[in-house]
């Protein structure tokens, strides 16, 4: 096998974009359709790509969505890391192909494990992915690869390839990461809905994930990075994905691409080899105690107060979930009904004990007395598994969400009510969203409920050990394992003495 080792910008420009099947079927998408279509140079890759937008276009839908991502989602206040994250990135951008472009990058107050690009030059990092990186090497390797997604106009091309399908199929749903040994889902992004969000964040395939990586290397290296940071960031997430599927049999990678380890994978080592070993006269003189002095703080995981978490907490049945932020609860000992403060939606949760084992869509249906359930899917959350779906009330015309989640032989019902048929979908995401937050209350949360876990770096002394420094942890479950997963030493390693590592407290 002959494997291609020229670098993406030193590949020769063709002006060619398509072959003959390629050409056939743009034609006759283009006669049947009346499509637009166009052949542009890819500007990082030098390679024909098939586009049906303009650059002038690319940049307002950027514009566009970036408005609908900071109105829609909790931004970051810390203006000095936000300046901080600002100025690495931009450092990249100089060494981009696409360096006239103007970028612009946000710091999301999310627990989320994650980051995305929006076409345009729009680059968003989680503080949750921030507080699994090790040093300013790794935070570069994040923006680098997103970085790639926009100079290689991934985004563009993705949407040409859909244009041209045989359905206009939307891409596939956010799916959050852990945070604090549990599972975060209902996420700001998917109360977005916007198709473009949801693409960056899911990823791109694995082709364009992978030139994403490769062309993040070139920018490292021209940048002062290490170009090996990216394999260090990549096992770093996909350590975390093992630890998620280990303990909660869920899968969620960063981008959805986590089929081999990537200290494994041969294509990703020859596309970060190709760029060049870094040597120390390129080497940019980047100071680690900067790195550590705007991570020192960071809040980890949930935030417990404030930011618009209305975490409500049901002390007899020992469960807790999130409602939307300005609805109020009113509760019984086996109920609590939570409703907007515009009146437009309500949801109720009571409970009630099985006499024996269903399925839980079975019960869902017994329970609710209804035939057939709309929009249905299975739950899977904290180690919890049930069953929602939606229905038209026959008595009272209204959209409900229906759900249940099993806890052993107790059967807890979700019964969202929709009162404003002009906001169906808007309200069902929330009431998604908020069902999807049910869990049961971990040993000693209440306790920790009136302060946020956050970031604080120590450095090592003679006898160091994992297991001693996790039980003094605030952290409610795993505490070993997530701080062996912020620090690089997941499953196994231990630091050298003097060497820094994270704590949260």
């Amino acid at each position: 096998m002959v494997i291609e080792t020229m670098s993406y910008a030193s590949k020769p420009r063709t002006n060619w974009c398509l072959d003959w099947r390629s050409l056939r079927t743009a034609l006759l998408v283009l006669f049947g359709a009346g499509w637009l279509l166009s052949c542009a140079v890819n500007p990082a890759t030098g390679r024909g790509n098939l586009v049906m937008m303009s650059e002038n276009r690319e940049l307002d839908i950027g514009r566009e969505e970036h408005e609908k991502v900071i109105t829609s989602m909790p931004i970051m206040e810390e203006n000095e890391l936000t300046a901080y994250v600002n100025e690495v990135g931009q450092r990249l951008v100089e060494a981009s192909h696409r360096p006239d472009l103007e970028f612009t990058f946000t710091v999301v107050d999310s627990p989320e494990i994650n980051a995305f690009a929006l076409p345009g030059g729009y680059i968003y990092i989680n503080r949750g992915l921030l507080a699994y990186l090790n040093s300013e090497d790794e935070l570069a390797a994040v923006l680098a690869h997103e970085i790639g997604h926009v100079t290689a106009r991934h985004a563009i091309q993705q949407h040409a390839r859909g244009r041209l399908g045989s359905t206009a199929a939307g891409v596939g749903g956010f799916v959050a990461a852990v945070a604090t040994g549990n599972i975060y889902i209902g996420s700001e992004l998917a109360q977005l809905g916007s198709l473009w969000t949801q693409a960056g964040v899911s990823g791109f395939g694995r082709e364009h994930e992978l030139e994403a990586d490769s062309l993040g290397a070139e920018y490292l290296y021209n940048a002062g990075y290490d170009p090996m940071a990216v394999i260090d960031v990549l096992s770093v997430l996909k350590n975390q994905e093992d630890f998620n599927v280990r303990v909660a049999g869920q899968r969620a990678g960063y981008h959805g691409l986590f089929a081999t380890h990537p200290r494994n994978d041969v294509r990703l080592q020859q596309a970060v080899a190709q760029v060049g070993e870094m040597t120390e006269d390129r080497r940019l003189d980047a100071d680690p105690a900067r790195f550590r002095e705007h991570i020192q703080g960071l809040v980890f995981g949930q935030r417990q107060g404030g930011q618009g978490r209305n975490r409500y907490y049901q002390d007899v049945m020992g469960y807790t979930m999130v409602f939307p932020e300005d609805w109020t609860t009113s509760e019984t000992p086996s109920t609590v009904t939570a409703r907007s403060a515009d009146e437009a939606a309500s949801l109720r949760v009571e409970v009630r004990r099985m006499q024996q084992m269903t399925e839980p869509h079975r019960y869902l249906r017994d329970a609710f007395d209804v035939d057939e359930l709309q929009q249905t899917e299975q739950l899977s959350q904290f180690r919890l598994q049930g069953y929602t779906g939606t229905r038209t009330n026959p008595e009272t015309g209204r959209q409900e969400r229906l759900a249940v989640v099993y806890v052993g032989l107790r059967a807890f019902l979700f019964r969202g009510e929709i009162y404003d048929p002009e906001r169906i979908d808007e309200l069902d995401r929330y009431l998604l969203a908020s069902i999807r937050t049910f869990r049961l209350t971990q040993p000693r949360e209440r306790q920790g409920a009136s302060g946020d876990l956050t970031v604080q770096f120590v450095q090592v002394g003679e006898n160091f050990n994992w297991s001693s420094l996790a039980r003094q942890s605030r952290i409610a479950q795993y505490p070993e394992e997530i701080l062996r997963l912020i620090n690089g030493y997941y499953p196994i390693g231990d630091p050298e003495p003097g060497d820094w590592v994270k704590i949260l407290r």
